[in-house]
């Protein structure tokens, strides 16, 4: 059964954790919370795909954290504070990420928030586009 529509779902680069997203993650969520305790990360890096089935994880989640899809996890019902435990765990930064979620460079991404951040231009509202 797909979810209905929310009025929040037009907002341009934007998937809103709320409670729905939240149900979905939770499984995902407390896979990266469990990488807080550092006995769970080494046995995690030692085997990524058998530690994962330790969690109730749906295949789709599961695939995208073995192949680091960030977006992926968002959309499946990932927070990202509870992500930044495999974003550290990795020994990766937020803002690479960040760059990783945006196809770009990190030091085009940091660049590009140095300059003031995104520009509005392709990024309206569905309804804005629509309506000129």
């Amino acid at each position: 059964m797909s979810r209905p529509i929310k009025e929040y779902d037009d907002i341009p680069g934007t998937t809103v954790f709320d409670g729905e997203r939240s149900r979905q993650g939770f499984h995902l969520n407390m896979f990266c919370m469990s990488l807080m305790n550092a006995q769970s990360r080494a046995a995690f890096k030692a085997n990524e795909a058998e530690y994962l089935q330790r969690f109730a994880l749906t295949d789709e989640q599961r695939a995208a954290v073995l192949q680091r899809d960030w977006n992926g996890m968002i959309a499946l019902g990932g927070n990202i504070y509870f992500m930044a435990k495999l974003i550290f765990s990795d020994g990766k930064s937020v803002q690479y990420v960040a760059a990783q979620m945006a196809g770009m460079s990190q030091e085009a991404y940091a660049q590009m928030m140095l300059n003031g951040g995104r520009s509005p231009n392709g990024n309206r509202y569905q309804w804005e586009q629509a309506n000129g």
